[in-house]
């Protein structure tokens, strides 16, 4: 691997590790006495119950991205200890959390990160109260968003910052639930064009992993990103739209022993993802698309049917276009962080100079 992108890896993974302490012991101050303990937890045991889950899934792994992003963002304008920046950090893990429980419930998914779903363990636990068990995911995914809020609001950032720390989180949270909506439309009607996965992507995952937490890393270090929202939105977009084609990539040409994970979810599920778009949009004959039509929404579709509909797309090249594009926006990204080196600060500017080209070769 290049020296550029493994010190980049190697930057991304000491945030992480700092970070995963950090996170728990956020979750410690929410029950430890002497913490900032919520009112309420103390009264019978669904409430302790829900920030249980919700620490135990948070805690248990991720790539931390966005954690990554938001320190690099204010590395562009100092190194110095900033207030408000580990709050924004964990604020923005925690949408991050709530949007995860919200998936596995309209996904129906029983896993996460290795484990049962936070949705998966309100049913194991009321078997015989389907309802309850819905409503406890859904409360447990909105708690995360409001304690999101509310770490960020008690935050002490710099004092012309700090509303607008907490408004750009809470603008992007409406804006990534919007994202979900658009997520469920794209499975409806015809097939969506690129522009239409474009938007998905762009408000559902873009917004708040990347654009989100560059202009909180910008807020903490006393500078208004707003002179800088065109170039940031480039960037962010660009590399949104390719970590995502790299992702359909890898759910239906992915390893499964590298990928951690079994591959063909989209397929399987009926998600029009750019990998399954660019298949229906093949020039395929007969046997192909009907091999398409049976696979395509089928949840219990066995291996040797995925590995058909690989072989497919292979002969096809929708193997090769995906990762050409993927290829395309990252560039398109690099590119605008380059004309950064003279402005903020060359190892913050080299961090996201690089980091597109890991993003379209990761192997997970």
């Amino acid at each position: 691997m290049d020296q550029t992108i493994t010190a980049a890896l190697r930057r991304a993974a000491g945030h992480r590790q700092r970070f995963d302490d950090r996170f728990a012991a956020y979750f410690d101050s929410l029950t430890g006495p002497g913490g900032s303990a919520l009112d309420g937890l103390g009264h019978g045991r669904f409430p302790a119950r829900a920030v249980e889950l919700l620490r135990d899934m948070s805690l248990r792994g991720g790539k931390r991205l966005r954690v990554a992003v938001l320190h690099e963002a204010a590395g562009l304008i100092t190194r110095q200890p900033l207030p408000g920046l580990d709050e924004a950090a964990v604020a923005i893990e925690l949408l991050q959390t709530h949007g995860l429980v919200h998936d596995d419930i309209i996904d129906g998914s029983a896993v996460r990160r290795g484990a049962p779903s936070v949705p998966q363990q309100y049913r194991d636990e009321h078997p015989d109260r389907p309802d309850t068990a819905l409503g406890l995911a859904v409360l447990a995914g909105d708690l995360a968003a409001f304690l999101a809020l509310r770490v960020l609001a008690a935050a002490e950032p710099p004092p012309e910052r700090g509303a607008a720390m907490t408004a750009e989180l809470a603008g992007v949270g409406a804006t990534t639930v919007l994202g979900q909506f658009l997520d469920l439309e794209r499975d409806f009607g015809p097939v969506p064009g690129t522009d239409f996965l474009h938007a998905v992507t762009e408000y559902k995952t873009t917004r708040y992993s990347l654009l989100t937490p560059l202009r909180l890393g910008l807020l903490a270090a006393r500078v208004d990103p707003a002179p800088y929202d065109g170039e940031l939105r480039r960037y962010a977009t660009a590399l949104g739209i390719a970590n995502m084609l790299r992702d359909d990539w890898l759910d239906l040409f992915g390893d499964p022993a590298t990928v951690g994970k079994s591959v063909g979810s989209d397929l399987r599920s009926g998600r029009r993802s750019y990998a399954v778009r660019a298949l229906l949009t093949a020039d395929t004959d007969a046997a192909g698309r009907e091999l398409l039509a049976r696979a395509l929404g089928d949840p219990d579709a066995d291996e040797e049917t995925l590995d058909q509909v690989r072989a497919l797309g292979r002969r096809h090249g929708v193997d090769r276009s995906l990762q050409a594009e993927a290829q395309r926006y990252a560039a398109e990204a690099s590119a605008v962080a380059g004309d950064w080196y003279d402005r903020w600060q060359p190892d913050a500017v080299a961090f996201f100079h690089h980091l597109p080209a890991w993003t379209v070769t990761r192997d997970h």
